[in-house]
């Protein structure tokens, strides 16, 4: 990992699971945590509210994200206001629009008005990242949410569109862009030269980050070795004929 510190980006750990966010939280690289309610679905968390306290009370100390599941607006500024009240660090997920693609900006307006720290998810585009932007530049400090990882599994690529939206940001020194989504660690190095502040990394993907800098020679020797090991622990056996004998 010695490359990792000299980027100047900031890892978040993305995920559900309570026994890896207290793991996560006493490493130092770590600076932040998010989930949504597809990964909790994933973790088997039947009770949001337990689950959500349990891991505020891991990490006290850096920023926690935590999303509304209403599709209602109303209910969605319920549910927002009564999230952020579970702690100073915990931030609202706000998706960008509901399911109806209704726009969430006069919600973000008025959530920032009353002092909820949002972050703002599932956006995909620049148009929508400055319209973001304008509803909560007057709020406290909030995430910005672009999922450059979906971007990319559509073929396009997310680094000109992150670029972008790191400029739309840049005269908002309180919006913080995170690259989230994303499918390799090589992205948290396309996060960092794009200019994002920050970048959501799953557990999987966290565990490779000692393979960075490794010298692809001993890469190379580690996986020829994996697959004769995994071979040999198969049992896998060919009924081979001698040469002699085909003739």
């Amino acid at each position: 990992m010695t490359l990792l510190p000299e980027l100047d980006i900031k890892l978040f750990a993305d995920g559900a699971d309570i026994r890896e966010i207290v793991e996560l939280a006493a490493n130092p690289l770590i600076c932040g945590f998010t989930t949504n309610p597809t990964l909790m679905r994933h973790a088997g968390v039947d009770d949001y509210e337990s689950f959500a306290r349990k891991a505020v009370e891991a990490v006290p100390d850096r920023p926690i994200s935590f999303e509304v599941f209403a599709d209602d607006f109303d209910e969605m500024e319920r549910q927002a206001l009564h999230i952020s009240g579970w702690g100073e660090n915990v931030h609202v997920k706000i998706p960008v629009t509901n399911s109806r693609q209704k726009s969430s900006t006069a919600l973000l307006q008025r959530l920032v008005a009353q002092d909820v720290r949002v972050n703002v998810t599932a956006l995909m585009t620049v148009a929508q990242v400055e319209t973001v932007a304008e509803a909560i530049e007057d709020g406290p400090p909030c995430f910005v949410s672009v999922f450059a990882g979906r971007i990319a599994d559509t073929g396009r690529d997310p680094i000109p569109v992150m670029a972008q939206a790191v400029e739309a940001l840049r005269s908002r020194p309180q919006l913080q862009l995170i690259w989230a989504s994303p499918r390799e660690i090589l992205n948290v190095f396309h996060a960092a030269q794009a200019g994002c502040q920050i970048i959501t990394v799953t557990p999987d993907l966290l565990k490779k980050l000692p393979l960075i800098g490794k010298d692809l020679d001993e890469l190379s020797l580690e996986t020829v070795h994996m697959f004769h090991e995994d071979a040999a622990a198969a049992g896998y056996r060919l009924r081979l004929h001698s040469l002699s004998a085909q003739g």
